[in-house]
C-alpha cells in the first residue's frame, strides 16, 4: 500500500463545536440514527460515537449500498446484527423513505407505547449522525419529502444542528458531519478521503489516488484493467499511476502524463460509482463490530477550518 506524503489529520474547528452539541442534544433524543457508507462500514463509522451514544437506542444505515457489492452489503448488515445493531442497507436518493420510517418506529415503539400508557401521544425525536459525506441531510429530505437541508457532495456544508418536523409525531435532527481529532488508523483515513470526507485540499491527492487504484486493484482487479485498459502485470505504486494516464489517455503535450485530471477522474469516478458496485471492506476482515478503541486523549484539537 503506498503511503501518502503527509499523514492524514484533519479535525476543522467547526467538528469539535459538533462534537460538544452532539452530547448535549443526544439528551433529548429518543433514538440515533447512525449513517455510514456501504463501500467501507469499518471505516466510515466514527469510534466516538459509540462512547458518546451509550445505551440509547441506535439504528444504522449502510448508506449508498446502490454503490456497493449487494452480496457483501448483506454480509455487513448480518454481522452488525449478530453484534446487537439495529442494521439496515439503503440509498438516501432513491429508497423508499417508508423503509426508514418503518424502521424508526419499530425502534421507538417500546418508547412511544410507554407514553401511550400514561395518555400521552409522544412526538418522537430522533438525530440523524455519521462521517462527512455519507449522505446525512440527503436521508433528511428523502424522509421529509423536499429538500429542507442543504446538500453538496463536499464535507463540511452542514454547520449546525437543525430541527426538521417529519410527519405529526417524528422530528429528526440534522447534525454536522463529525470526524474524530487523531485518525490513528491511517488505512482507514485514506478510505474516508475516498468517499469525500476528507476535503482534497487537506490531504496529498497524488498519493491518495495511487492508494485508492491500489485497494481497487486488490478488491476488483478485472473490473479495474477494464476501466483504465490496463494490461497485465498490473503495476504498483507511482507507475500505477502512470498506466492509468496511459490507458486513458490522459497525457499533456510532449506525451507528460495529465496527473492532475488523472487524480481528479479517478476519485470522481469512484465517489460516483462509475467504476461499478465496489465494496472495499468486508466483515470476515474484522475480528469484532467496535471499529477502533478510542484514544481518551485526544490531544489538541485543530482549529483550522
Amino acid at each position: 500500500m503506498s503511503d501518502l506524503e503527509m499523514p492524514i489529520n484533519w479535525f476543522p474547528g467547526h467538528m469539535a463545536k459538533s462534537r460538544r452539541l452532539l452530547q448535549d442534544q443526544l439528551k433529548k433524543v429518543d433514538l440515533v440514527i447512525e449513517l455510514c457508507d456501504a463501500r467501507l462500514p469499518y471505516s466510515s463509522r466514527n469510534p466516538e460515537l459509540n462512547r458518546m451514544i451509550g445505551s440509547k437506542r441506535r439504528i444504522l444505515l449502510l448508506n449508498k449500498a446502490d454503490l456497493a457489492d449487494p452480496a457483501v452489503t448483506k454480509r455487513w448488515v448480518e454481522y452488525f446484527r449478530a453484534a446487537g445493531i439495529d442494521a439496515y442497507q439503503t440509498d438516501a436518493t432513491k429508497a423508499k423513505s417508508r423503509d426508514t420510517l418503518d424502521a424508526i418506529q419499530r425502534a421507538t415503539r417500546e418508547t412511544a407505547e410507554k407514553a401511550l400508557s400514561k395518555g400521552v401521544r409522544k412526538t418522537i425525536r430522533a438525530m440523524v449522525v455519521g462521517v462527512p459525506n455519507v449522505g446525512k441531510s440527503t436521508l433528511i429530505n428523502r424522509l421529509y419529502g423536499g429538500n429542507v437541508t442543504k446538500t453538496e457532495d463536499r464535507p463540511g456544508v452542514t454547520r449546525s444542528n437543525r430541527w426538521v418536523r417529519v410527519g405529526t409525531y417524528l422530528e429528526i435532527l440534522d447534525t454536522p458531519g463529525m470526524l474524530w481529532p487523531r485518525l490513528d488508523d491511517q488505512a482507514a483515513a485514506r478510505r474516508l478521503c475516498y468517499i469525500g470526507s476528507v476535503r482534497d485540499e487537506a490531504v496529498d491527492v497524488y498519493g491518495l489516488t495511487i492508494s485508492l487504484l491500489e485497494d481497487l486493484k486488490e478488491a476488483c482487479p478485472a473490473t479495474m484493467a477494464g476501466r483504465f485498459h490496463l494490461e497485465e502485470p498490473i503495476p504498483e505504486g507511482a507507475e500505477l499511476l502512470d498506466a492509468v494516464c496511459r490507458g486513458r489517455g490522459w497525457l499533456l503535450k510532449g506525451g507528460r502524463y495529465d496527473y492532475d485530471r488523472c487524480c481528479s477522474t479517478v476519485l470522481d469516478e469512484f465517489r460516483g460509482g462509475k467504476l461499478g458496485r465496489i465494496s472495499l471492506e468486508r466483515p470476515e476482515e474484522k475480528k469484532k463490530e467496535t471499529p477502533r478503541e478510542e484514544n481518551e486523549d485526544d490531544g489538541p484539537e485543530d482549529t483550522r477550518a
